[in-house]
């Protein structure tokens, strides 16, 4: 599986700016169709707790532009934003996009920042998202849940094999970021995705290192620290031999169907 990660300084609480820009990288960068595409988290405004601002009802505006984005690609996207529910509460959330424009899946942050104060703001969710796309089963995770390995091993019991954290995760912090990850990756025999913001907003920087991640825990792409669209194979069968060859997570309870020959 072909897969695009668009590492941006996004617009602060500016999502017109921060939809030309991520258009920009995207139309420079060609990505090649029935591939994935996935964005940084809150990517349309920045990690912004103005909830006035930056959250907004399903099929809103950064929903749309991530429908646009796959339609236009032809292909599949992941991308994050806030929603807004009926009751009031707000969610910091990660949406699959089909290439033709459909919600295939929707995850809540299970666990906001509470250090940063983000958990006055945004209404934790509960469980984990897996969805299949190309018969392959991928995971929507957000920055902090990256610290709770139980997220990532729940979703590889109930059969994931790619798992996708979309971040906004400081460069203070940049070592845990490059080391959980690859944690993540060799724990569950998985392929893992992080995609992060670059640059800078009123009250952090962040340092991009937007990375894939093989089964073994290496590293096979690298975006580095600046504003660009990082582009990387992923060799499934791989993974299943691996899988196959290796058995922690038939010795961890979850039975062969995480197994493929």
């Amino acid at each position: 599986m072909h897969a695009h990660l668009v590492q941006m300084n996004s617009a602060w609480e500016d999502k017109p700016a921060s939809f030309a820009k991520a258009r920009k990288l995207m139309a420079d960068a060609k990505p090649v169709a029935g591939s994935l595409i996935v964005l940084p988290e809150m990517f349309a405004t920045g990690f912004s707790f103005n909830s006035c601002l930056t959250a907004e009802p399903e099929q809103g505006p950064t929903e749309q532009f991530l429908i646009e984005t796959a339609r236009i690609h032809r292909s599949a996207v992941i991308g994050g934003l806030v929603t807004r529910d009926l009751k009031g509460d707000c969610r910091n959330q990660s949406l699959f996009i089909t290439p033709e424009g459909h919600v295939l899946g929707r995850y809540s942050k299970n666990q906001p920042f509470t250090l940063g104060g983000e958990s006055t703001v945004h209404t934790a969710g509960k469980g984990v998202t897996v969805i299949e796309w190309q018969g392959l089963k991928i995971a929507m995770l957000i920055c902090y849940d990256l610290r709770f390995p139980e997220l990532a091993r729940e979703a590889v019991k109930a059969g994931a094999e790619l798992l996708v954290f979309i971040a906004a995760w400081p460069i203070k912090r940049v070592q845990h970021w490059i080391t959980l990850l690859q944690a993540r990756a060799i724990e569950n025999l998985a392929f893992v995705i992080g995609v992060n913001q670059c640059g800078s907003d009123p009250s952090l920087t962040y340092p991009g290192r937007s990375l894939v991640i093989d089964p073994h825990g290496s590293i096979i792409a690298d975006a580095g620290g600046y504003e660009n669209v990082l582009s990387a194979e992923m060799d499934l069968a791989m993974m299943h031999a691996w899988r196959s060859q290796f058995p922690a997570l038939h010795d961890a309870g979850m039975g062969q169907r995480d197994v493929t020959p």
